[in-house]
């Protein structure tokens, strides 16, 4: 197995950053890229939107409200919806400088149209997997689209991906996710990602994670086992941060662990192909058994089975010949304990 796609999901945590630091969003969010390469991400995610065209003014909130007191998703999207088509090309200049991929989650067509230049691939939120209208609209612009299946049926899985294939996209992935924030590992249900390959066997699968980190990034190592080929979680530079996603989101050092999991997984792994490695081949000689002879024989005598022992090392002939040893004669005079080889029999 190969090391998982890493991407971090900047999001709109910057825009906390920003305030915190007393510095500008763009800023911010270079800083976020910065920090991403250093941990060795392969993508800088992150969001398009207007608050006007996502949400209803009186949509409820939907996340944990004693770590954003929000109430209303309008009023939280209205927060984070500074950036246009200008500072995402920044942006998307800067991730490609730094040697990493670039893409931003639209939520309306106009955003849609504006990153097609700049993203690598696109992204469509959980939200919008029953947008099928949207859904189409992102297949037919001809790049890769990678689509969360939270709070999702697998039959509404199976009708987004026929419309992505419809509209003509030929490179589909599917990432599980489970749409709570933050999610409960109860809730965590990784093994969907067996399901999703079992039952979508021509698209990539991988998981969209939404579970505080763990000390040791357990979660997103077990993924990975599962056969994720892409991960992505939620970057900040520091979880204690208020607002809607830095207390489910991994920092520098989250995925520093993490993408050392992923290598240490990948070692360890191997090919699978059964041999004896060149590690084993010493051992192998010296840890198996030779016939050894019991007592001392002279030239001629017949050998018995009670003249026989299998001892290490396994430099001589190997016991599993012991019917063809027994009742040959000894061809020349040999002391107990002597290694036997075909040359003395």
């Amino acid at each position: 197995m190969k090391k998982p796609y890493m991407i971090a999901e900047m999001g709109v945590n910057f825009y906390d950053t920003a305030k915190a630091l007393g510095i500008s969003a763009l800023d911010a969010a270079k800083m976020y890229i910065d920090k991403a390469a250093e941990a060795g991400v392969d993508c800088a995610k992150f969001q398009s939107y207007k608050a006007s065209t996502i949400v209803s003014k009186n949509s409820p909130a939907y996340w944990d409200t004693t770590k954003e007191p929000t109430k209303t998703q309008y009023e939280l999207f209205q927060k984070h919806d500074g950036f246009g088509e200008k500072e995402y090309k920044i942006l998307c200049d800067y991730t490609h400088e730094k040697g990493m991929d670039f893409t931003s989650t639209p939520f309306d067509y106009a955003s849609a149209d504006y990153l097609y230049d700049m993203v690598d691939f696109y992204k469509i939120s959980s939200s919008d997997l029953s947008n099928l209208p949207f859904v189409k609209y992102i297949g037919m612009k001809g790049k890769p689209v990678y689509i969360s299946v939270g709070a999702a049926y697998l039959s509404e899985v199976d009708t987004a991906v026929r419309i992505l294939k419809e509209a003509g996209c030929k490179d589909i992935v599917l990432l599980h996710c489970v749409l709570s924030y933050p999610t409960s590992p109860n809730n965590a249900n990784l093994r969907v990602i067996e399901t999703l390959k079992k039952v979508f066997t021509d698209v990539r699968v991988g998981f969209s994670d939404h579970v505080a980190p763990d000390e040791s990034m357990m979660t997103l190592a077990t993924a990975y086992l599962l056969g994720a080929e892409v991960i992505k979680k939620h970057f900040t530079l520091d979880k204690s941060l208020p607002g809607n996603d830095h207390y489910h989101s991994g920092d520098p050092e989250d995925f520093k662990k993490a993408i050392s999991n992923f290598r240490w997984i990948g070692i360890v792994l191997g090919s699978g192909e059964k041999t004896v490695l060149e590690c084993e081949q010493i051992p192998r000689r010296e840890a198996r058994r030779s016939l050894v002879l019991t007592r001392d024989m002279k030239k001629g005598e017949i050998i018995s089975e009670n003249d026989l022992m299998p001892k290490r090392p396994g430099t001589g002939i190997s016991p599993e010949y012991s019917n063809i040893v027994i009742g040959r004669r000894i061809s020349r005079d040999l002391e107990e304990d002597t290694i036997l080889t075909w040359d003395m029999v």
